[in-house]
């Protein structure tokens, strides 16, 4: 039989809860790792972000906001805050993956738009998406590509951004798969949320690294 191919773009949550059993877990004991013992920022990594976030306010006055945009003008500068382009890190763009779906002649294929690695284990899955986009929209596809991760005796972790908001999202596999994520951050909301998105990339990546 031949092998059938479907984009990841593609795939809704339905599917991989049919194909893969995956399954939400709304306990916050399951992802602990977003809200403790987070890591301090600088002054100065304040200072930039504040100027990632007057940025984007900046780009709303010149629509659309599209994904190419966010990367540059949001996603890329923390990482580069963050040094996660510094040794022992290292980013790769548009990383192709295939995703075998089990039992079936089926394989997703999709782009991971960044992916942070380090001693060729993947440590963070990142989807830049235009402000407008949804992040229910892009949650299938991320938890589709943290599946393909090789990753499998140790938490996988990934972020949605789409500009406007940021979510980490935790998936731990297994004969079941299970999924958790952290709260929504908002440019839109008082201070910076910035800051916590940032404090949290730190933390999440370093746990994975190790």
């Amino acid at each position: 039989m031949a092998i059938q191919t479907v984009q990841a773009r593609d795939i809704n949550l339905r599917y991989l809860i049919d194909n893969f059993g995956i399954e939400l877990v709304r306990n916050p004991d399951f992802f602990p790792e977003w809200q403790n013992d987070l890591p301090e920022l600088s002054v100065y990594d304040k200072q930039l972000l504040d100027k990632i976030k007057d940025g984007y306010f900046n780009l709303l006055n010149y629509p659309p906001l599209l994904e190419g945009v966010v990367r540059q003008a949001i996603t890329d500068p923390l990482l580069f805050i963050g040094d996660f382009y510094l040794a022992p890190f290292y980013v790769k763009s548009e990383e192709s993956i295939d995703i075998e779906v089990p039992d079936k002649d089926v394989v997703i294929k999709g782009r991971i738009d960044t992916l942070v690695l380090r001693d060729q284990f993947w440590v963070m899955i990142i989807e830049s998406k235009k402000a407008s986009f949804s992040i229910e929209e892009g949650l299938a596809q991320l938890l589709a590509y943290m599946l393909g991760s090789p990753q499998e005796n140790k938490p996988n972790f990934g972020l949605i951004a789409t500009g406007s908001e940021f979510i980490f999202i935790k998936l731990v596999k297994g004969d079941k798969p299970q999924y958790g994520t952290s709260k929504v951050f908002s440019m839109r909301n008082p201070g910076n949320d910035l800051y916590d998105v940032l404090k949290i990339l730190k933390k999440l990546i370093q746990i994975a690294s190790f």
